[in-house]
């Protein structure tokens, strides 16, 4: 009986180590699983993506180890394909956002088990005009504090270290006026500080991030956060109040759910996409691909993250964000 293909990608340098050290009972799961397996690690900035948008399609599976990048990479790779194939996760980075919203496991041979025995799950995933992302698009004051606060912060202070952080930059506040256009014909009109569209429960390893306890990944909505800029320093005092105590409906924040959104700026503004940078435009469109993207995921979280369930808070939940 000829045995399935698996491409395997993974980022030597992820995860300290753990999983160069880790990486022979990953393969043993696997070929357990019925896979001959061919391995790649990455070497470069944008090895996955290039992997992955050119390996031929006798392939079934494709599992890849890292970080938020090396995940983005690959799925920016697989939207490419005329032929997709789940794709199965094992996060091995410092944040793991994406992987901690869908709950895929976090130990590396629990995450590896998943990748070829889990459940393939249709979820979205982001256009932003001729590009991927994930799980985050952002513009603004805070859109590199999230890599750039310690991890023990983030663990101690939680939200509150996020927005402490980014207090620092209070000072050099950029303004950026906007026209932004979504579904109904709901056009806002402003300047603002900061945006981000998402598709996460956390952002940059803080959870709550988002207005949406529990958002889904199925439904083709993002949600959608922006913060006007401060006309003086009340405003600002304000804002940072509202952010401290995630007070997401304030009189200087917009939030709301889009599958399509538009934004239109007299200049160029710098975005992030999941982490990284992405390009500067005057001109974005960004489009919720619903249920584009197949991942593999435990059988027993599916109800926690897709819209055919009602998410209630159960037992387990109060431990969720730990």
């Amino acid at each position: 009986m000829e045995r399935k293909k698996l491409l395997f990608l993974y980022n030597p340098r992820a995860g300290k180590g753990r999983v160069s050290l880790q990486l022979s009972d990953m393969l043993n799961i696997f070929v357990k699983a019925g896979y001959e397996v061919t391995v790649r690690p990455t070497q470069k900035y944008h090895d996955a993506y290039e992997y992955v948008r050119a390996f031929p399609d006798e392939y079934e599976r494709i599992v890849c180890c890292g970080g938020d990048g090396t995940l983005d990479e690959t799925v920016t790779g697989m939207m490419e394909r005329e032929h997709k194939i789940p794709i199965g996760y094992i996060p091995a980075g410092s944040t793991n956002d994406f992987a901690n919203s869908l709950q895929i496991p976090q130990n590396l041979l629990e995450a590896a088990d998943n990748a070829v025995n889990g459940v393939a799950f249709p979820c979205d995933v982001g256009s932003f005009n001729h590009d991927t992302f994930v799980y985050v698009a952002a513009f603004g004051l805070f859109t590199d504090v999230s890599y750039e606060t310690p991890q023990q912060s983030k663990n101690i202070l939680g939200h509150a270290a996020y927005v402490l952080e980014g207090m620092k930059r209070l000072g050099s506040i950029r303004s950026y006026p906007m026209k932004v256009m979504y579904e109904g014909g709901i056009i806002l009109e402003d300047e603002f500080a900061f945006g981000m569209v998402t598709n996460s429960r956390s952002v940059g390893g803080f959870p709550n991030m988002v207005n949406k306890q529990h958002p889904v990944f199925d439904d083709g909505l993002f949600e959608v956060t922006l913060i006007r800029s401060p006309k003086n320093a009340l405003e600002l005092q304000n804002i940072i109040s509202a952010l401290l105590i995630e007070q997401f409906d304030s009189e200087y924040m917009f939030s709301f759910q889009a599958g399509d959104i538009r934004f239109e700026s007299p200049e160029e503004i710098a975005w992030t996409l999941d982490g990284e940078f992405g390009g500067s435009h005057s001109k974005v469109r960004v489009r919720d691909l619903k249920q584009s993207l197949t991942i593999m995921l435990p059988a027993d979280k599916i109800h926690r993250v897709s819209q055919k369930y009602i998410l209630e808070p159960d037992e387990d939940e109060a431990g969720f964000n730990d």
